[in-house]
């Protein structure tokens, strides 16, 4: 196993957004490599960390970084489950939540783990390593199947005609590479939609998407990150594509939203207060750290607060 190298994305801005107190009880939902992880945990004195991670390799590497800090406690799990994780810990309301929802540096360079359209390698894309993969979907999943989640999930024009392509191909052969794929989707495309960046970008994401329930599992944990936090408790969330950032904004704006009521009513009767705050609307990456690291360019960091 190699070592599990994460650049984080918009750093400071993260740890800054969770606005920590030393005392307070936080979780890293997306650990990784422990890098957002390790600068929370610097900022504790009596406080507590709680890094979740799905991916075995992931939990391999955080087990040996923070070995020697109490303060830190390491669970294999998705956080869509983070209620019954805290429930596990007897932990009842937490002071921060933070997740990075992008594939992280690890899981894109190891050429077995088939997340990268760069590389030769197995179809895979699993996060979580079980589960169907990405090859079980492309030879499996019926023509207006992969028609939909390529362009549902990848907002790709050309679904129609990679999806056509994809069963046409595995008629002669199975799909095992991720090579396979990006040779299908380049004969689906015109030549000046290839140039627009490399063509098989949307559909690997769509196919990453679907694989690993990322919309669905977000949706559903976006509610629950919120409620487990205590009063002025914040929620911090890095999104990766603008499907995610969508999911994210409408939330985030249906936890601070108040009354709902005609504005010719004299009274409120609709009884709706805001639950939550903004600190800010959203932050990018800077020009210097998209240089460093360009898989930062379509990073967008946003934050809620819990009304005291």
């Amino acid at each position: 196993m190699s070592d599990f190298q994460h650049i984080p994305v918009l750093f400071y801005e993260t740890v800054d957004a969770l606005d920590i107190k030393p005392d307070g009880i936080y979780v890293d939902c997306t650990a990784g490599g422990g890098g957002h992880s390790a600068a929370v945990a610097e900022k504790l004195t009596t406080g507590r960390l709680i890094s979740i991670d799905q991916d075995p390799e992931a939990i391999a590497t955080l087990q040996k970084r923070f070995a020697d800090n109490p303060k830190v406690t390491i669970v294999h799990d998705n956080f869509v489950n983070i209620k019954s994780v805290l429930s596990n810990l007897g932990i009842i309301g937490v002071d921060g939540v933070m997740a990075d929802l992008g594939v992280s540096s690890h899981q894109l360079d190891t050429d077995a783990r088939g997340f990268s359209f760069h590389k030769d390698a197995p179809l895979d894309m699993r996060m979580s390593m079980s589960g169907i993969s990405a090859k079980d979907i492309v030879n499996n999943a019926s023509e207006s199947e992969l028609r939909r989640i390529i362009y549902t999930y990848g907002e790709e024009k050309f679904a129609p005609s990679i999806a056509k392509n994809i069963v046409k191909a595995r008629q002669i052969k199975p799909i095992e590479t991720t090579f396979d794929l990006v040779e299908i989707i380049k004969i689906s495309m015109p030549m000046k939609a290839k140039r627009d960046g490399h063509p098989a970008r949307k559909t690997f994401q769509a196919l990453r998407i679907e694989v690993n329930g990322e919309l669905d599992k977000l949706s559903k944990a976006l509610d629950d990150m919120f409620d487990v936090l205590n009063p002025s408790g914040r929620l911090a969330i890095i999104t990766f594509h603008s499907l995610e950032d969508r999911i994210v904004k409408k939330r985030f704006n249906s936890f601070c939203e108040g009354c709902t009521c005609p504005p010719e009513f004299p009274v409120c009767v609709c009884g709706k207060t805001p639950r939550g705050r903004l600190p800010f609307k959203s932050k990018a990456p800077s020009t210097s750290e998209i240089d460093d690291n360009f898989r930062a360019h379509s990073a967008r960091l946003r934050s809620v607060e819990k009304s005291g």
